[in-house]
């Protein structure tokens, strides 16, 4: 449909850029409604809460709307589904959309009825008069064109009389996940696919000197083997024989040259030594206050993967110079310029339907999965290509969540309260999404390659690798500076919350640490520096619910609490925990985990607990175990035992979720806003278990034995 514009900055969510009506819900004449979302459901339930909030303004069953979400071809161009934003921009669009919707159903129905507005009942798709007579939705609309850019005012239905926001509602999408079903795009079976793998060069920089085409093209099952420069694949009728010619093509290829990483064990000195582009996004006050105590620390986060479940896959077919690609981006619009660019082709010539992949939030092979696939059907026309990378080729070539430093300097005036606050954090870029050719992995390796475009920050008030380095406490003099690393040594881009990870890591360790020096309570010092009165709430019922102030010291236990807003826009969230540390081995057993979130309107309480509950076991798993391996080489995880996530026996024993809900107040993002938190807390707690103040991520290991 198009990329967006900026219409009506008067309207709410993502009708700013798409305020036709139309492109959010369509009425047939036979009362069939069809709603349409730019987002896209990544495993965080937005499907059915996206659902949920339109049928509760359309007075509608959620299982009698046929929804459509990333299409190109049919639904708003919404850009990436990403930072917490699928419910603040979609749903907005889609609440006051379909109120705008109703209320000219009910305005078509008046007028064909002879009656009233006020005297119309309206329910499951019927319009009713008080004399008993009825009409269903595609007759009541009949005569009245969708095609019109909404109001800035809506008659929404009262709070109080919601039936479907705010209440549990079963998730769509878990049932074929449960049973086995086709979930996923690596489900899809078109009639006659054929399937392909690729071959990547075994570091990034080399080039590709010689290969034998001819004898894998030789082997039973094989169909083709596709050369451009070092961009190699191989196609066969079933996948097995595609996996054999993948290996004989390896076995064959010999490659020259490659960049050297640079050495693990220096990375972050290395990080710090590349030119910074330096920006200072908070600088009040004087630096130079009087103060009682002083704090200095330094923290530091490795490179880390998606670890998806699921090997990046897509299938492509180039059919009437069409090329239709289905494929698990998180951003079907930007992905078609991208693979447009590549192909050579207009935007409107090629079509991504986005179809689920098992894993992922932020950019993991996805795209580039997506530009095999269409390159390999470019050479296969009117067959559907399906294209899965291998576990190790989704390891080594995806962009990792960059390694990071951050610094701070802090003090305390006399009265115990904060005097001053320097912070400054080093990071490549969150953001290499693909908006043209260049940014996706197998452009680089064609005859005639693409140059990614440049590396630029993401600007506050969101941020990239800034994102959260702003406290939301009050600090009178407070000077934050980001050193954005437009190059560095490995592919990075966006990782679930971003830089929000380790700067609530950060600021909540040494928020602890001046707790200490005033010599007060954790809750009550962040208690002391807070004024939002929503932060304040979700502060207090998380030490409530967890019993904080009748917590006991025992021994190898420690208690932790942190607490953040994310994006200091969207959900705020306090955590408080308990664990426990064996000595002799450096355990870690997550006893108890209370967390209490405040993400306005809640449309759907079970999916708001799920992410949460998600989020917290994802970051304890960064937190404590995960660590990309590489050397100057290469990167070395390239498999599960390389890299390690956190396994089932190393999950918090009790997790309860706490919701603090607000109706009427706007939908704040949740999905990313317990990670920060989660990492404060297992920080603040393991130091009080061992006495010892860990910095550097990841923090479990030999470093927790005594």
């Amino acid at each position: 449909m198009g990329l967006p514009q900026i219409l009506n900055k008067n309207l709410p969510g993502s009708l700013k850029s798409t305020p036709w009506l139309d492109a959010w819900i369509k009425i047939e004449r036979d009362g069939k409604v069809t709603v349409c979302s730019g987002k896209v459901e990544l495993g965080t339930g937005v499907r059915t809460a996206l659902l949920q909030i339109a049928a509760e303004q359309l007075e509608l069953k959620p299982s009698s709307i046929f929804f459509i979400a990333g299409d190109t071809s049919l639904t708003p161009n919404e850009g990436f589904t990403a930072g917490s934003h699928t419910i603040p921009d979609s749903g907005t669009a889609l609440f006051y959309a379909a109120a705008q919707v109703r209320a000219l159903l009910l305005e078509g129905a008046a007028a064909k009825l002879n009656a009233s507005v006020s005297s119309l009942a309206i329910r499951d798709g019927r319009i009713t008069s008080p004399d008993g007579r009825s009409i269903d939705y595609g007759t009541a609309i009949t005569g009245i064109d969708l095609h019109r850019q909404a109001n800035s005012s809506s008659q929404l239905k009262p709070s109080d009389s919601y039936k479907l926001i705010g209440h549990p509602v079963h998730r769509l999408d878990i049932p074929n996940k449960l049973t086995g079903g086709a979930s996923y795009v690596h489900d899809l079976r078109p009639p006659k696919m054929v399937h392909a793998r690729v071959i990547r060069p075994p570091v990034q920089g080399a080039r590709l000197k010689s290969v034998d085409i001819a004898a894998a093209e030789r082997l039973p099952g094989v169909l083709k083997v596709i050369r451009d420069g070092s961009y190699l694949a191989a196609v066969a009728s079933d996948e097995w024989s595609a996996i054999t010619a993948m290996r004989a093509l390896t076995v064959s290829g010999r490659w020259d040259g490659g960049a050297d990483l640079p050495n693990p064990q220096t990375i972050h000195a290395t990080l710090q030594a590349l030119p910074a582009e330096d920006i200072v996004i908070l600088n009040e006050g004087n630096m130079k206050t009087p103060q009682a105590h002083s704090f200095k620390a330094r923290y530091t986060k490795q490179y880390l993967m998606h670890g998806s479940i699921g090997p990046s896959c897509a299938l492509a077919l180039l059919e009437g110079g069409q090329m239709t690609v289905w494929t698990h981006t998180q951003g079907v619009f930007p992905l078609r310029h991208a693979l447009a660019e590549l192909l050579g082709m207009p935007d409107e010539q090629v079509r991504c339907i986005h179809t689920e992949g098992s894993g992922c939030y932020g950019q993991n092979g996805a795209d580039d999965v997506a530009a095999d696939a269409v390159l390999i059907a470019r050479a296969m026309p009117g067959i559907p290509v399906r294209v899965q990378l291998m576990r190790d080729q989704e390891n080594q070539w995806e962009p990792f969540a960059p390694a990071m430093i951050t610094e701070i300097e802090a003090g305390l005036d006399r009265t115990g309260r904060i005097s001053h606050w320097h912070y400054e954090l080093w990071s490549g870029s969150h953001n290499e999404r693909p908006g043209n050719a260049g940014k996706l992995a197998p452009s680089w390796l064609l005859s005639k390659p693409f140059i990614p475009s440049p590396s630029l920050p993401m600007l506050q008030p969101e941020g990239g690798g800034d994102r959260n380095a702003l406290p939301l406490y009050d600090i009178p003099n407070a000077r934050i500076t980001n050193h954005f690393l437009p190059r560095t040594p490995l592919r990075s881009s966006a990782m679930r919350s971003l830089g929000a990870h380790i700067n609530i890591f950060s600021i909540e360790s040494t928020m602890d640490e001046l707790a200490a020096l005033a010599a007060m309570d954790p809750v009550a010092f962040r208690l002391r520096h807070l004024t939002d009165a929503r932060a304040q709430d979700v502060v207090r019922a998380a030490a409530k619910e967890f019993g904080w102030e009748h917590r006991e010291k025992k021994r190898n236990r420690g208690t932790g609490f942190a607490f953040a807003q994310y994006k200091n826009l969207m959900a705020y969230v306090a955590i408080a925990l308990e664990l426990e540390v064996q000595p002799d081995t450096g355990k870690v057993n997550i006893l108890r985990v209370v967390a209490a979130v405040d993400c306005g309107q809640i449309v759907n309480p079970d999916g708001v607990k799920n992410q949460i509950e998600g989020g917290i076991l994802q970051s304890a798993s960064w937190t404590l175990y995960e660590q990309l391996q590489f050397s100057t080489d290469g990167v070395k995880s390239i498999d599960w035992s390389s890299y390690p996530i956190m396994r089932f026996s190393q999950v918090p024993t009790k997790v309860e979720v706490s919701l603090l809900d607000r109706p009427g107040l706007p939908f704040l993002g949740v999905a990313e806003a317990a990670q920060g938190p989660m990492a404060g807390a297992l920080a603040n707690a393991l130091a009080q278990a061992t006495g010892k103040r860990l910095r550097n991520l990841p923090l479990a290991g030999p470093q927790l034995r005594s």
